[in-house]
């Protein structure tokens, strides 16, 4: 039985199911440049620990305004002067809704505008696929503001750019844009228009994919990278048996094999 969202319980995101399968979620604070303040992460939490079940078959993150996002709301925290216990157990929160982005099997295509900053940045590494226009500008304030990074950033975004890039963005405050930023790993796309366009596109395409493989592309990836390369390599036999045999690939092995299926080309 397939689980339905409802997607008015939600108040701080925008959430609109397309007949494909793809899904868009927008950050929906333009006024405070989509900052996550507790509320807007245990969406997040809600939203993707159901998307799994409730037939999405991708999912376009977005932001509205002019800025994908700013990071921690730091007026609520300021505001609330949590304790460290209080801070502590927002932070696995923050790490309970990211983790289901990226462990949880859906295709997850982040369309970057404006300042991906913080945990903005955080959020963003969640994703699978990350597209970014030529407004698109990343940084980690935090070393600046008497801060440090709470929801994996020390994980994913030092995946992404290494340790040492890592240190001098908490540290110095830089800023990554443009082309550098692709280099440099924070994106995978750069596009002179609309990054949300671009990640349509892209979740579409994902989207005819069969939803086992890509419940496999996009968590025993991340799993695997957890592991110790003899186990990770026991995991990916397991995983490529279950996913290889599955009946629904038959079609699609048969047209390749009397060569009716698409070839894969170079871009021209």
């Amino acid at each position: 039985m397939t689980l339905q969202i409802d997607t008015s319980r939600f108040k701080n995101l925008a959430i609109e199911a397309h007949d494909d399968g793809v899904w868009v979620v927008t950050l929906n604070r333009p006024t405070k440049r989509n900052a996550l303040n507790a509320d807007t992460v245990e969406e997040l939490v809600e939203f993707f620990a159901a998307a799994p079940r409730a037939g999405v078959r991708a999912v376009v993150l977005a932001g509205s305004g002019d800025h994908f996002c700013a990071g921690l709301d730091l007026v609520e925290h300021h505001s609330e002067d949590r304790s460290p216990a209080e801070f502590m157990h927002l932070c696995l929160r923050w790490h309970e809704a990211f983790n289901k982005m990226e462990y949880g099997g859906v295709p997850v295509i982040a369309a970057l505008h404006g300042a991906v900053v913080g945990g903005g940045l955080e959020l963003a590494s969640s994703a699978h696929v990350r597209v970014m226009d030529q407004t698109a500008y990343f940084a980690l304030p935090e070393g600046q503001r008497g801060l440090f990074t709470g929801g994996g950033a020390t994980i994913r975004v030092t995946d992404l750019v290494g340790k040492a890039r890592m240190i001098d963005m908490m540290l110095t405050g830089r800023v990554y844009q443009g082309q550098e930023a692709v280099d440099l790993g924070l994106a995978q796309y750069i596009v002179e228009g609309s990054s949300f366009d671009a990640a349509m596109e892209l979740a579409r395409k994902a989207a005819q994919n069969l939803p086992l493989s890509n419940f496999a592309i996009c968590s025993a990836v991340s799993h695997m990278q957890n592991m110790s390369a003899l186990d990770a390599a026991y995991a990916e036999s397991v995983v490529a048996g279950v996913v290889n045999t599955q009946p629904d690939a038959r079609a699609r092995l048969a047209a390749f094999a009397d060569k009716s299926a698409a070839r894969v080309r170079p871009n021209s």
